[in-house]
């Protein structure tokens, strides 16, 4: 196997490769480009005109992603998968994954589109870093464009594998692209109706991509992911990376849709979150009920029908997302 396909073991020891480009037998490139970045580049007479960037480890305690982006890896570097398409591997914050953390100092996830400009730090250099890398990928014209950033979450849910689709103005979300989320065995897809400060949503806003918050299940360490199920997204990796996928009839049958109602923000340290701390994701709140409080008396009560309640976290920082009101939604807007 080419040394570049261990890109986590590089990651894990904070070392660069000896070399920086090598390829496979059958003339793949693979291209070491910064501390968890590797582009893997088709002979051009194989490349299909794809171009899918994987990225995992934006919180660094998420291992499951991390450890299926390594198994493509390896099977690439092996020669056991043969890309027709493009590929940008990024491991996203690789501090926090050496130390099995979700992050160091501050959510990477959460200083996108233009919010790392307004904060400093080693994390904030590495967002920057991440949307140069993502950004010079996704510059050739004329090509398609698919980002599945990958994650598992902090608690438990009742739906276990899910998507977040982002939002644009003027932009309709994809039913060909929701379908092949069902084929990979998302169960659900929160379809957003508002700007983000997330990775994916920056791809989708600034890059043109079709892309994807992808949540796989709960976050374990490296070695302890047997509870989470990734084939069915493995197996609609590699036939996306080989150009293999079979023709999706685009039915959305048993894929539940959801939309934003609202999201929660935190103002204050008088902020009190009313949900016990092991509830899931995607639990159902009464009519009447008070989710949260907040300094002024602001009050968050429950006026929707079918109300769930994902990403709940009263830890976060004022000013942020502590939770998402979401209801379900239909597919009449679908592209």
């Amino acid at each position: 196997m080419l040394a570049l396909g261990k890109l986590l073991e590089l990651t894990l020891a904070g070392r660069e490769p000896a070399e920086k480009t090598q390829l496979t037998v059958e003339g793949v490139r693979m291209r070491w480009l910064s501390e968890g970045a590797l582009e893997v580049k088709p002979p051009q007479a194989r490349d299909n005109g794809q171009d899918l960037l994987l990225s995992a480890g934006i919180h660094g305690n998420e291992t499951a992603p991390i450890e299926l982006l390594d198994r493509l890896l390896h099977d690439i570097a092996r020669g056991d998968l043969k890309p027709r398409a493009r590929i940008l591997f990024l491991f996203g914050n690789p501090e926090a994954i050496r130390r099995g953390e979700r992050f160091v100092e501050q959510d990477v996830n959460r200083l996108f589109n233009g919010r790392h400009e307004l904060s400093g730090g080693a994390e904030a250099l590495r967002a920057c870093e991440l949307e140069r890398l993502a950004a010079s990928f996704f510059s050739v014209p004329d090509r398609s464009r698919l980002h599945y950033d990958l994650h598992t979450a902090i608690r438990g849910s009742k739906i276990e594998q899910f998507a977040l689709y982002p939002w644009k103005e003027g932009r309709q979300h994809s039913r060909r692209e929701l379908a092949r989320l069902r084929a990979a065995g998302m169960e659900a897809v929160l379809l957003q109706n508002k700007p983000s400060i997330v990775f994916s949503a920056y791809t989708y806003d600034q890059l043109g991509a079709e892309s994807f918050t992808l949540e796989l299940g709960k976050a374990r360490p490296f070695g302890e992911n047997d509870g989470v199920n990734v084939s069915l997204l493995e197996t609609r990796l590699q036939q996306i990376i080989e150009g293999t996928e079979p023709e999706s009839d685009e039915s959305l049958d048993g894929l539940q849709l959801f939309s934003v109602a609202r999201e929660i923000i935190k103002h204050s340290d008088s902020f009190r979150l009313n949900l016990p701390a092991d509830i899931e994701n995607f639990s159902e709140l009464g009519k009447g009920y008070v989710l949260a409080e907040d300094i002024a008396q602001t009050r968050w009560v429950i006026e929707e029908e079918g109300a769930r309640i994902i990403f709940p976290n009263p830890k976060v920082k004022n000013g942020l997302r502590a939770g998402i009101l979401i209801v379900p939604a239909t597919d009449e807007n679908l592209a």
